[in-house]
């Protein structure tokens, strides 16, 4: 099966092409970055507007270079949710348009469903049944993946998710908009141990999260002594060691309950370079695997989607001719293809 997959949740406009014995033969991504970073933020209105004026031409693009006829396609994938509804809106009228101009069938896609599979487009792959820690910007949760459709959340943020608490703390320290890939590279320059800030919840049982002190620890700190480039990057040091300090130690104590071996990591913030070599490190050290997307993968894309898409269509799995999409759809409410 080949199919064709759209990305439009937030502001980045993705298409991908996928085949199930070929791999993934194209994929192209328009971010609308430098569009919202004069209000700091996505402006949902302006990137409906973009995404109008990039899917289709995206489209045309990735079926070129995955040299692929619209006649070659089985099927095709859109996100249906959860994200921005203006913007899911616009690539899920062109998903379900194309699907019958072509006559084709079509599945909408849950967004975190796409990030808990992105690893399976990388070799080696996880198999079922394994850990998953989701962490981006909206999300952090820590969630037993038992198959396709079969998740069993663990535990999640109660507040802020580790991605915000990267961005508004960039925003607290003057970085630019976006501001987590910012920080991230400031914590290289910090010192070890000069700006300590609290690890929140490690002391207490169980697997949620809570992020959101952690941003008044940065102001707190900001004000604490003159703001140089050096101090910026001693604060930008210790919330990323805080922050991965704290995910790394509830993962390792979820495959400790779970009894799992292997653990997948999913979102934006999994791109962070020391997140991964930390967790890398201790799942050699106890004998378990660690799989990561690609960093490009990491973040908001049309593979993933594709990844997802192709599963649930091989299986049979069809979605309606009604345009649904959701706002808000709990990751709990999805369910094996067919059930």
């Amino acid at each position: 099966m080949r199919i064709l997959a759209i990305e439009s949740s937030c502001d980045e406009s993705a298409v991908a092409v996928l085949d199930g014995q070929r791999g993934l033969l194209g994929h192209s991504l328009w971010s609308q970055v430098d569009l919202h970073r004069a209000y700091g933020g996505v402006v949902p209105e302006l990137a409906s507007r973009d995404h109008v004026q990039r899917l289709l031409p995206l489209v045309r693009d990735t079926l070129a270079q995955a040299a692929t006829e619209p006649a070659q396609l089985q099927g095709i994938a859109y996100t249906a949710g959860p994200g921005l509804v203006g913007a899911l809106l616009c690539g899920a009228a062109l998903a379900r348009s194309l699907a019958y101009g072509w006559r084709l069938p079509a599945i909408g896609i849950h967004h975190l469903e796409g990030h808990l599979l992105a690893p399976l487009l990388e070799s080696p792959a996880p198999e079922f049944p394994h850990l998953a820690l989701l962490v981006s910007g909206g999300h952090t949760m820590l969630i037993e993946a038992l198959g396709l459709g079969d998740y069993r959340l663990l535990g999640e943020t109660r507040d802020d998710a580790a991605g915000e608490a990267f961005d508004k703390s960039a925003k607290l320290l003057g970085l630019p908009y976006p501001g987590g890939p910012q920080l991230a590279a400031l914590a290289g320059h910090g010192r070890p141990g000069a700006c300590v800030l609290p690890r929140p919840m490690l002391d207490r049982p169980g697997f949620e999260f809570s992020f959101s002190g952690l941003k008044t620890a940065v102001a707190l700190a900001a004000r604490a002594q003159p703001l140089d480039e050096q101090r910026r990057a001693d604060i930008a040091r210790g919330l990323q060691d805080a922050i991965v300090d704290t995910l790394c130690a509830k993962a390792l104590r979820a495959l400790d309950a779970t009894g799992h071996r292997q653990l997948v990591v999913a979102g934006g913030v999994g791109a962070n370079r020391e997140l991964r070599a930390r967790l890398g490190a201790a799942l050699a050290e106890r004998g378990g695997q660690v799989f990561f997307p690609r960093p490009e993968f990491c973040t908001d894309n049309a593979a993933m989607i594709a990844m997802a898409g192709l599963l649930r269509l091989q299986a049979g799995e069809r979605s309606g001719a009604d345009l649904n999409v959701r706002a808000r759809w709990p990751l709990a409410e999805l369910r094996p293809p067919l059930q």
